[in-house]
């Protein structure tokens, strides 16, 4: 008799939450059970069970990013498994584009996909259709749960519910009811009457440091500590912001009244309003500025070792543009030795290192014979062609759109970092060939 060739079976089991994983025999060990047994019952096919466990216990079957599941698709990538076994269709998937892309994976592998309480194989096209029918139930159901979770949480924050989320300063969880901390009610009184009296955040940081005041901390619902740090810009803004200490609960814009205590007074709410509008119109919104900064993601400050992001003062109707350390921003000036640096005299100093760079000769030639030896290049032209198109290159930046400066700026600096009396531009090559050849073709970056 001839014997059946080896079929390799993976079983895939999956919980959405953690709850009961604990316990010596839980519902992962029942559907492996399950998947076990049914490939004990084709053993005559030459069905063989796979020693490897893929179990993923609290993962959400709404996604893809599951560590087991990964590993299963790696597997049958490298050729590992002919078969793929679950308890139900959707511990592998509830989301039908999910399952789409796993199935895509399974035949371009020659894998199939059999459920154990459902009878089918993906392999025969009736196990498809039955597959899509249960896939976009499935889906349904989960979308039903996800409308009825946020029907939920919409209808508990209009009756003034607290409904999670990162506990604020000055109060407590206890049943979903918010109450007061004495000590750092106090502190957020302080923090609010203190802003009205000096208008300055920066100045209010610096206070709460000196005093060793910190933020929250607390236990989330995941076990991990919160909070404990030192206070910065955002957090501070936010507390300013949160009518929760009015004794409000937002949702969607809209506020209700909470069921806890304030902890600040209608007036002193307002007085913060009051200022924190009138510093909004002073600054104006950068958002309006039609003008790409040409470093935006590019510019680091060596000082404190972080980003550098756009920032500009207004005065006497004049805009004063700047590159800012983020650690200045959130800390306050004194935390940064660099500080503000004005970002016409840096983006100068850029473009005055771009022009260097495409108008080198070398560098001309380098990328000439780069875009000779490029298959992909479908633009053959000579080393003369070249040099009159980027050549002038004064001329050329004139007639970029903002935009497209900020695309060459991309493609051509690596890094800029700036220290104390220092400046380090860092370029790259690769990025030249990309801006010659769309720029010889007519193209836009």
């Amino acid at each position: 008799m001839e014997k059946k060739q080896a079929i390799r079976c993976a079983i895939y089991t999956r919980k959405s939450t953690d709850e009961g994983l604990d316990q010596e025999y839980n519902t992962l060990d029942a559907q492996r059970d399950a998947g076990e047994n049914y490939i004990k019952s084709q053993q005559h096919e030459g069905w063989n069970i796979l020693p490897k466990h893929y179990d993923d216990g609290g993962f959400t079957g709404g996604n893809m990013d599951r560590p087991a599941l990964k590993g299963l698709i790696k597997d049958i990538k490298a050729g590992k498994i002919d078969v793929v076994v679950v308890y139900k269709i959707d511990r592998l998937s509830r989301s039908l584009t999910d399952f789409a892309q796993m199935v895509d994976v399974f035949d371009k592998h020659n894998v199939s996909f059999v459920s154990v309480t459902q009878h089918f194989n993906t392999k025969d096209s009736m196990g498809r259709l039955t597959l899509n029918i249960l896939l976009s139930f499935a889906q349904f159901e989960r979308e039903v749960i996800g409308e009825r979770i946020r029907d939920k949480f919409a209808a508990s924050k209009k009756k003034g519910i607290f409904m999670g989320g990162a506990l604020p300063l000055g109060y407590n969880s206890v049943d979903r009811k918010l109450e007061i901390v004495p000590e750092e009610a106090e502190l957020v009184r302080h923090i609010f009457q203190r802003y009205v009296e000096i208008k300055s955040i920066s100045q209010l940081i610096k206070e709460l440091d000196l005093k060793g005041h910190r933020t929250k901390m607390y236990k989330s619902g995941t076990g991990k500590i919160r909070g404990g740090r030192k206070f910065n810009r955002q957090y501070i803004y936010r507390m300013l912001n949160n009518p929760l200490y009015l004794g409000q609960i937002v949702h969607k814009d809209k506020t209700y009244p909470g069921q806890h205590d304030a902890i600040i007074t209608k007036k002193l709410w307002d007085a913060v309003r009051k200022i924190l509008s009138s510093d909004r119109v002073k600054r104006g919104n950068y958002s309006k500025n039609k003008n790409p900064t040409l470093l935006r993601g590019l510019i680091r400050c060596n000082c404190c070792d972080c980003a550098m992001t756009p920032t500009f003062t207004k005065k006497n109707q004049r805009i004063y543009r700047y590159y800012t350390p983020t650690t200045a921003i959130h800390r306050g000036y004194d935390e940064c030795k660099v500080g503000p640096v004005p970002a016409a005299e840096i983006d100068a100093l850029v473009v005055g290192h771009i022009r260097k760079f495409i108008e080198s000769p070398e560098i001309i030639t380098q990328t000439h014979d780069k875009l000779r030896s490029d298959d992909d290049c479908p633009h053959d032209f000579g080393l003369e062609e070249l040099r009159a198109h980027i050549g002038d290159f004064d001329g050329f930046w004139k007639k970029l759109k903002p935009k497209e400066r900020n695309r060459i700026a991309e493609l051509l600096v690596k890094e800029v970092s700036i220290d104390t009396g220092e400046v380090a531009i860092d370029m790259r090559l690769d990025g030249f060939t990309t801006i010659a050849n769309t720029y010889t073709q007519g193209g836009i970056l």
